[in-house]
């Protein structure tokens, strides 16, 4: 019983301990340090550890691979009047020499002195400091200033000195360099200038934003935003609409990952606390707006710290006003911002049952003028002030698994991703807290949670000239292939030749199935040899007539839309030599690499008749963590993403049955299509927004999509870019159920930012055939599955079929084939739509492929089928200029890369389901557009055979042989054209197009 009782503890309650974290011998920490390190551990210690001090900052970022948490900064001395049991919480805690009393709370201030410009940089994963020097244009020493995170760099603003206020400069340093210096960044007109006590966030992945504090006279109460991505730099005043916050100091604010920033607390300008809070947004069409929190939080406070967990905000310690600070049992308090019933402020619960050790309000209560930051779900808290003495100690919290919705076993599980268990610091903190016992025979895990996707390889001179973005031409580094030849680096392992074979020779046997329906049509699909689209005649629709009628004026769009040099990759490392590799014990390689070093990708795009190169290996990805979630009592949608949105530690169920019922997903399906039937054929979507290929009921490869570049959830990205999907949702895979009531719930909690588009595989004469059916009814029962599996392909028939993001690139499924000529024409097909009904459009749209080349124009038939088309560059280049866009972008083809260019770049094929049907060897990939119209490439590579190594035979589904059957006796059309290799003749009976 009391076992039982410390493990309920465990569950509901908020985990502490202190953090004995150690020096660090990595040479990433500076010579100096490392040296001293290896020469006297003791010394060593005191060194790389940030010592005593108040008013200091502390930040997460990504360097080297890894997340760290950088402490910049702050207060290690004081003198003066201590102030009894005031704790240091009087006054604004100048450092000013002049300043030293105050009559307003009839008592001496604290005097600080000592301000630093150190720089500290702990290692959560292996619980290791490590001092840093660094040169360049090296900030004053300072306290009380801002800091933030862009990216893979420290922001530095404001802030007061022994000598008065600091300049009015953003200091930047980039830790991903060989060489990390400062860099002073000059901003042009009017600012927020010098000040101290206030708060600098960086909102929505784009702004850096500065709100009150005081320029040492006043209290003040204005908000400035600098857009990272404009240059030259300019501070801009913001005017938001809303309930507008009142002036104050010492107030503390987070920011949200979907971009929110959360404004908490602080002194007003009469000298009381307050205990108010705010949320700052910026809206898609650029209005800034505050909204208070509901309710008012527990206790007034300043000088107090708040970190972000999800969308729970955790508030530790502060002032409270009149020489007092927060008393330990309110030292601590929740305002859980989620969306749900769960909302609004929560203070900490006592456990009478809890026999833990410590108790993290005591360990954190009573300070202030510290610090915290989040790493996954803890919560790192350092130094402050209490009664008078600064305070240099480490304390690590651990949110609650009941506050997530998870149990003590599936956070054990998110844990060994997190932090390895076998350092100094860790064993400690796991004894002290009575983990140690469950978290034994876990993985050391190298850090493979990316919460922080940047470029871990810039140019040393990239910020030369104070700039935020990134350079033009970074040294690549190189990944190894795991038993590869390194010639290749970043192009998927190739398939053995046995595979391909197989492939190749039954790849028409998919198409064949629809071309049984062109038979049953009352139309002709028309010649396809021929460089003309036949016969086919269209009047644009006065609807689409702005964009796609012949007769109208072509817009000259105002930015180009450009493919980015660079291509995101996530590889796998080798596993370590000495334990088993598992998905948790291998790391997550993030790399920025040139789109010129994939050997598959271009090969389109090649000057016509030039000799193509053999494709290279390259490393596969790692596997990521999976759990599963228990699913709450609430609407259905909500259920599903209770359940199955939970990118990073999702995993599937062992006995194949799904958890949703035939009822529930028809009521699943009843709401997503009354969404679909508010929407046009052809959608009109605003950037930036993510779009993916086929996943082809792959559902491991979409969370690992989402886990490596942010998924659409309140904790996610969706408040600030669109989510397109491209169709191909199911077939093949294992998991088609969980891709489409994953993909349709979504749509039903965001039907403005999540778009589905139709693919060849929602026609229920296809997905009879090539596993959506067996799927429903092997995991819902005979009747259950077939009735579930014709509501799913009734919805399907009300999918739109092609969308026009910023009215410059167009998206859709196949292609534009022999029939398309203008937009307008998609628009005109009225749903629902069937391929008998549809017509040679909706073959084209669904069926059709580019040629093998850019030497190849006109229409020539498809290796698919006979009946079946694929099109040229012309085509594409007639197609852009008619429509007035820029690009196509589809999918419908596995291409070696998961991304590959055609028609000189004007259109582009994304593919995000890796290793196709087992045998393909393929990455996959989604792409990014930004607001500048750039596209970013990111990719994921096709796990490792050895990550599948540590489940036992009755636990492990092998999502590529669960449809072996099917995809042996159907196989899919493998990658075409591959580089040096040519296709027989014989197997699909075609011309030679060449």
């Amino acid at each position: 019983g009391e076992a039982r009782d410390a493990r309920d503890a465990r569950r509901d309650t908020m985990l502490a301990a202190p953090f004995d974290a150690t020096a660090s011998d990595a040479s990433g920490a500076g010579g100096a340090a490392a040296q001293r390190s290896r020469a006297s551990p003791g010394a060593a210690d005191a060194a790389a550890a940030p010592g005593a001090r108040c008013g200091h900052t502390m930040t997460a970022l990504r360097w080297n691979q890894k997340t760290k948490i950088v402490v910049f900064g702050g207060a290690t001395e004081l003198e003066g009047g201590h102030g009894g049991d005031d704790g240091g919480a009087r006054g604004d805690g100048a450092m000013s020499p002049n300043v030293v009393s105050n009559a307003k709370d009839g008592g001496a201030w604290v005097k600080l002195s000592g301000a630093t410009n150190a720089l500290h940089v702990l290692d959560p994963c292996e619980g290791s400091w490590s001092k840093l020097e660094c040169g360049g244009d090296v900030p004053s020493p300072r306290a009380a200033h801002g800091a933030a995170t862009v990216g893979g760099m420290l922001v530095v603003h404001g802030g007061i000195g022994p000598d008065g206020l600091a300049d009015e400069d953003l200091y930047v340093l980039d830790l991903a360099t060989r060489d990390p210096k400062w860099h002073r960044v000059h901003v042009r007109g009017e600012g927020p200038g010098k000040r101290y006590a206030h708060v600098l966030s960086f909102v929505a992945q784009r702004f850096l934003v500065v709100i009150g504090g005081t320029d040492g006279s006043k209290c003040v109460d204005d908000a400035w935003v600098l857009d990272t991505t404009t240059k030259p730099y300019e501070w801009s005043k913001c005017n938001p609409s809303g309930p507008i916050p009142s002036a104050r100091t010492y107030a503390s604010a987070s920011t949200r990952s979907d971009g929110l920033l959360l404004l908490c607390g602080g002194r007003g300008a009469d000298g009381f606390a307050l205990n108010d809070a705010y949320g700052l947004a910026r809206h898609r069409d650029g209005r800034w707006e505050w909204a208070e929190a509901p309710g008012k939080a527990p206790t007034r406070r300043y000088q107090h710290a708040t970190a972000f967990v999800d969308a729970r905000l955790h508030i530790t310690g502060g002032a409270s006003g009149g020489g007092q600070l927060v008393s330990s049992d309110a030292s601590m308090s929740m305002l859980d911002t989620s969306a749900g019933g769960g909302t609004g402020w929560r203070g900490p619960e006592a456990d009478s049952k809890s026999q833990l050790p410590f108790d993290a309000s005591t360990l954190v209560g009573r300070r202030c003028r510290h610090t915290s930051v989040s790493y996954g779900p803890f919560i790192f808290v350092y130094g402050g002030l209490r009664n008078g003495a600064l305070l240099d100690d480490l304390i690590v919290l651990e949110e609650a698994p009941r506050d997530s919705g998870t149990t003590r076993a599936e956070r054990t599980r998110e844990l060994s991703t997190l932090i390895d268990a076998t350092a100094p610091a860790w064993q400690k903190w796991l004894a002290d807290t009575g983990l140690s016992a469950e978290i034994l025979g876990m993985q050391s895990p190298r850090n493979t949670r990316d919460s922080f996707a940047i470029n871990t390889n810039r140019d040393d001179a990239a910020y030369s000239n104070g700039s935020f973005s990134s350079p033009a031409s970074p040294e690549v580094s190189v990944l190894r292939p795991l038993g590869g030849s390194p010639s290749s680096p970043d192009s998927p392992d190739s398939m053995n030749e046995a595979a391909e074979k197989e492939l190749r020779h039954a790849s028409a046997q998919e198409a064949a199935v629809a071309l049984e329906l062109v038979a049953r049509r009352k139309f002709s699909l028309g010649g396809s040899e021929s460089g003309s689209p036949g016969s086919s005649v269209h009047t644009p629709s006065p609807a689409f007539g702005r964009m796609s009628s012949p007769d109208s004026a072509r817009r000259t769009p105002m930015s180009e839309v450009r493919l980015h040099h660079r291509a995101v990759v996530v590889a796998a490392a080798p596993p370590d030599s000495d334990s088993k590799s598992t998905p948790r014990g291998v790391a997550s390689l993030v790399r920025q690499l040139s789109i010129d070093q994939f050997e598959n990708e271009a090969r389109r795009i090649g000057t016509p008749g030039a000799d193509m190169l053999t494709p290279g290996d390259t490393p596969a990805k790692a596997a990521r963590a999976r759990r599963a979630q228990e699913m709450a009592a609430q609407p259905v949608h909500r259920a599903v993403l209770a359940h199955l949105l939970h990118p990073h530690t999702w995993e599937p169920s062992s006995d194949r049955r799904f958890f949703l019922s035939a009822n529930a997903i028809n009521e699943l399906c009843d709401a997503a299509e009354g969404c679909f039937k508010r929407e046009r054929t052809v959608l009109q979507v605003n950037g930036p927004a993510k779009i993916f290929g086929d996943l082809h009921g792959q559902f491991g490869d979409l969370m690992r999509l989402f886990a490596e570049y942010g998924s659409p959830s309140t904790a996610g990205d969706i408040a600030y870019i669109d989510y397109v999907f491209l169709g191909d949702y199911v077939d093949r895979g294992a998991y088609s159920l969980e891709v489409m009531t994953l993909l349709l719930a979504l749509k039903i909690e965001h039907p403005n930012q999540v778009h589905l588009l139709r693919g060849n595989h929602e026609e229920s004469d296809i997905n009879a055939l090539f596993g959506f059916r067996m799927e429903c009814v092997e995991r819902l029962g005979e009747a259950a599955g077939d009735a579930v599996w014709r509501r799913f392909n009734a919805l399907f028939e009300w999918l739109p079929l092609a969308a026009v993001i910023e009215d410059r690139i167009c998206c859709m499924h196949g292609g534009i084939g022999r029939s398309l000529t203008h937009i307008s024409q998609i628009d005109a097909l009225e749903r629902p739509l069937n391929m008998e009904n549809g017509g040679v459009e909706l073959m084209d749209i669904l069926w059709s492929d580019p040629t093998e080349n850019d030497g190849i124009e006109g229409l020539r038939p498809n290796a698919r089928g006979p009946g079946l088309v694929t099109f040229g560059p012309d085509r594409v280049k007639s197609f852009c200029e008619t429509n007035g866009i820029q690009m196509i972008i589809r999918a419908h083809e596995c291409v070696m890369d998961g991304f590959e260019r055609f028609a000189q770049g004007q259109l582009l094929t994304v593919f995000s389901a890796t290793n196709y049907c087992g045998t393909a060897n393929n990455a996959g990939a989604i792409l990014v557009l930004g607001r500048d119209l750039t596209l970013y490439p990111k990719l994921i590579h096709p796990l490792p055979p050895l990550a599948m190594e540590s489940l036992s035979p009755s636990d492990r589904i092998d999502d590529n042989l669960w449809l072996q059957d099917v995809n042996r006796e159907r196989p899919p059309t493998p990658p075409r054209g591959r580089l040096g290799q040519t296709q027989p003749m014989g197997s699909y009976g075609l011309i030679n197009p060449t």
